[in-house]
């Protein structure tokens, strides 16, 4: 007789982060009990919901420990940051840290180092704040006309009086473009001949696109990752960290302390609201944080 083969299940909830009203902000997958699953599993459970990232939490350490796993629909990832705002919601929702009355610091170990996260209960929501897992490092820069053609821009479109396109981490590499006006921010769309002439070059072209805006926002943003099959992402921490970061670095002005309220995701009508920090010292970034707060939407078992 054959043998019958069951199946194990395992928990997920999902939640929309960066946002404080549902189907807004950023969707993410976590699997809060993760034991047992191989890479491979969690790449194709990944892949099986197709969010711009899904994390699988592991035991630490100790109760505030985490070792949590980061995947794309493509591939496993060192750090990003609504994953981890998210998981942190998610773990702080469900009753996983004892003892949460309405402040809580825990630490997720990952592959691009230790992310410290503070939780905090607010009278409407649970605000959860990260810290990067490493200083500012900056990389090659991009040519205008490649990177214009890569966003179906003009050259005209990229300004470049405080840096040209250039690629800037915290623990994930992003290509910084910033742009001259809302109207190109709103028209630019992928256009993979020069996404894949990028990507020729060594460089991966995840791209961040932004203006500064003088409304209640400070910089508007967009995030381009087709590589990662993720078209466009509505909100993107790894990236604005690295922005914040970058600004500071190239502005002498900023000193000490600065912040940053950033809108994303409104073109692609899932508006999400991220707000970053840095803390500087004799012009070296000494830290970034970002943060916001997520809305639960859905849970169940996914059988491997």
């Amino acid at each position: 007789m054959p043998i019958k083969m069951h199946n194990m299940k395992y928990q997920f909830y999902t939640c929309d982060v960066f946002t404080d009203v549902r189907f807004g902000g950023n969707p993410l997958a976590v699997l809060p009990y993760a034991e047992g699953l191989s890479s491979q599993q969690m790449q194709q459970i990944a892949t099986e919901f197709n969010y711009s990232e899904s994390t699988f939490v592991l035991p630490g350490k100790d109760e505030y420990t985490k070792n949590v796993r980061i995947f794309t629909p493509t591939h496993e990832v060192p750090f990003a940051g609504h994953p981890n705002i998210g998981t942190a919601f998610i773990l702080s929702t469900i009753g996983d840290f004892a003892n949460f009355a309405n402040e809580l610091n825990i630490v997720f170990e990952e592959k691009a180092g230790p992310v410290p996260i503070s939780i905090r209960k607010t009278p409407s929501d649970i605000w959860c704040e990260l810290k990067a897992p490493e200083t500012l490092s900056i990389g090659k820069p991009i040519s205008v006309d490649l990177i214009a053609s890569a966003l179906s821009l003009t050259p005209k479109d990229i300004a470049t009086d405080v840096h040209q396109p250039i690629v800037a981490s915290v623990g994930l590499p992003f290509i910084m473009v910033e742009l001259k006006d809302r109207t190109a921010l709103e028209n630019a769309r992928s256009y993979m001949p020069a996404i894949d002439e990028i990507e020729a070059k060594g460089i991966r072209p995840d791209i961040l696109i932004y203006i500064h805006s003088e409304d209640k926002f400070d910089i508007r943003a967009r995030v381009f990752a087709p590589l990662d099959n993720v078209p466009e992402d509505p909100a993107t921490g790894s990236a604005n960290c690295a922005l914040v970061a970058m600004l500071a670095h190239y502005k002498a002005e900023i000193q000490g302390e600065a912040s940053w309220r950033i809108a994303q995701g409104v073109e692609m009508k899932r508006p999400s609201v991220l707000d970053a920090r840095i803390k500087k010292q004799a012009n070296d970034i000494i830290d970034v944080w970002i943060a916001g707060t997520c809305k639960m939407v859905s849970e169940g078992f996914i059988e491997v």
